[in-house]
């Protein structure tokens, strides 16, 4: 162990006024990185969380990043700021790479551990032009409360200054223990306990005999944080050849790419996938390795059907055949699982956007699996949705039914029938035009009932709420939705995640019978939805955009 000869002197900075936008969206702040490369931005809204964090002092801290630009200074300034503030330990990996899941999981098995510092801006460009994000995680791995991050905005508001301590950085390049003042700091391999946790989910000698009997697969890692995981997981472990992971080293910035694994941000692989014939199955995470395109020879996986083929195999893969507790999903995401739970007779549960509304259920044991129609799906062994795991279980379906991903989806649909659903994000949207457009839709809802639209008629319309049933805490405005008599919904919301402008989603779904037409193109089967939607919304007057930006 390195350690230092005295104790580091401890500054204390002033500031001249505090900062007003430091307040944490869905999944933590995140800002344009010239705006957290500010004098004073970064460790203002550290001193907030250090300042409100439960147990912080003699506590144990994890932190990491996706490697996006800033990753590096950013890690040390919170290093040197945890001393300043008589943190006990502070838990950090090799080069700063951490994934999201990985750090839910190392949050969980630190002995003391209070919470963790995630630096990333998940699925957004990263560079030194673009975007860069700080999360706080709790001590049980998942996301900030939002009474917890709520209370660090309101800190960011009146604070006078911030304490750090006066040191040099601390290597990163390999495992090692080393000391500031009384903080102990240890560099560990970011990517070894996740590893061990995949092991005991799923079985590897039989994803190893069928993946090297004849079934070809390639990831993208996009240039992400999941590179280094994939190599240890397909390559090493799995045996498959080098290169089966494409653009597996991280880069600050991406490769000049956009790490968001849809079809239009991941075209190289969907491209390979659906047009081409080399591999059987294709998958892609995202920058902090949290979410997860699952793509089969000819097919695409949309992420509701995603989480309801997941649910209703569940007992073929290692880690779940005692079955499910219960399953989870946000409110936009489609009702596909909602069907299997109903069949396999356990809890569904509908939940606001954001991950840490499945942490409570997770938590009490209500569900064992929760997904989102973001891309994300997870389960009881984090509390995190979790990219690769999702990528694992995937494969461990498939080698337990000796089938292609086509094929496993059309048994499912024979089953439970399809819910064709699409998402449409118009991103970048001017801020004003967002939100009179929500605005003139919210105040419209009372009057829709019994108006008819796309072919059906207005059943219900209403701005959805959530009343938590571990805590009793309830969220109001979290999306407009409009239910049709004939089950098919449409549902406008504005997005937490973004750092310029407004993005506006809607989300589209119409189920069709088992016995229907189960073949459809889902833009064709929801093409009246999606002109309803524009009579109902004005989408093109009001934002001056005649298309969407990416359709899922």
């Amino acid at each position: 162990m390195t350690a230092s000869a005295t104790t580091p002197q401890v500054h204390h900075v002033p500031l001249a006024t505090p900062f007003q936008d430091q307040k944490p969206g869905t999944s933590g702040l995140r800002r344009p990185t010239p705006v957290f490369q500010q004098p004073h931005y970064l460790e203002s809204f550290l001193e907030a969380v250090l300042q409100i964090l439960p147990g912080v002092q003699g506590g144990t801290l994890v932190v990491g990043g996706d490697g996006r630009y800033g990753n590096r200074r950013a890690i040390d300034v919170i290093l040197r700021m945890a001393c300043a503030h008589g943190v006990g330990r502070v838990v950090t990996t090799t080069d700063g790479i951490l994934s999201t899941p990985a750090a839910s999981h190392l949050i969980r098995i630190s002995t003391g551990c209070v919470g963790g510092i995630i630096l990333s801006a998940s699925h957004n460009p990263g560079g030194p032009e673009e975007d860069f994000g700080v999360k706080v995680n709790g001590a049980n791995g998942g996301p900030a409360t939002e009474q917890l991050s709520d209370a660090v905005y309101q800190a960011t508001l009146t604070l006078q200054g911030y304490a750090i301590a006066e040191a040099a950085a601390i290597p990163l390049d390999r495992p090692g223990r080393h000391r500031l003042g009384t903080t102990a700091v240890e560099v560990v391999d970011g990517v070894e306990d996740f590893v061990v946790l995949m092991q005991k989910l799923f079985d590897f000698d039989q994803l190893r005999d069928f993946l090297g009997s004849g079934f070809p697969v390639t990831f993208d890692a996009l240039h992400a944080v999941t590179g280094p995981y994939a190599r240890r997981i397909f390559e090493n472990l799995l045996e498959l050849p080098a290169g089966t992971v494409r653009h597996g080293a991280p880069l600050e910035d991406f490769g000049g790419g956009h790490p968001d694994p849809n079809l239009t941000y991941a075209k190289p692989l969907a491209d390979a996938l659906l047009q081409g014939d080399e591999f059987c199955f294709g998958a892609a995470c995202d920058g902090d390795g949290d979410r997860n395109m699952i793509l089969g020879r000819g097919c695409f996986v949309n992420p509701s059907d995603s989480l309801a083929v997941i649910t209703a195999h569940a007992t073929r893969v290692k880690g779940y055949r005692q079955g499910l507790a219960g399953v989870a999903r946000s409110m936009p995401t489609s009702a596909a699982v909602d069907v299997v739970a109903e069949t396999l007779a356990i809890p569904c549960y509908e939940t606001p956007t954001g991950w840490k509304f499945f942490g409570n259920l997770l938590d009490a044991g209500k569900i064992t699996v929760c997904g989102e129609e973001s891309f994300g799906t997870g389960s009881d062994h984090v509390r995190e949705k979790d990219g690769l795991w999702a990528v694992l279980f995937w494969l461990s379906i498939l080698a337990a039914e000796r089938c292609s991903v086509t094929t496993l989806m059309e048994r499912h649909w024979a089953t439970y029938g399809r819910h064709y659903y699409s998402r449409h994000d118009y991103e970048g949207v001017e801020k004003a035009a967002a939100t009179e457009l929500y605005g003139a839709l919210q105040n419209r809802l009372p009057q829709l009932a019994g108006q008819p639209l796309a072919g059906d008629r207005i059943r219900q319309a209403d701005e959805f709420s959530y009343t938590d049933p571990v805590d009793g805490a309830t969220s109001s405005s979290q999306g407009l939705r409009i239910l049709l008599e004939s089950g098919s919904r449409m549902v406008f919301r504005l997005s937490g995640t973004g750092t310029r402008g407004a993005t506006l989603r809607l989300y589209l779904e119409r189920h069709e019978p088992s016995n229907g037409t189960l073949n459809l193109d889902p833009q064709k089967a929801l093409a009246p939805l999606i002109r309803g939607a524009e009579q109902l919304a004005g989408i093109r007057q009001r934002t001056g955009m005649d298309t969407p930006t990416v359709i899922t």
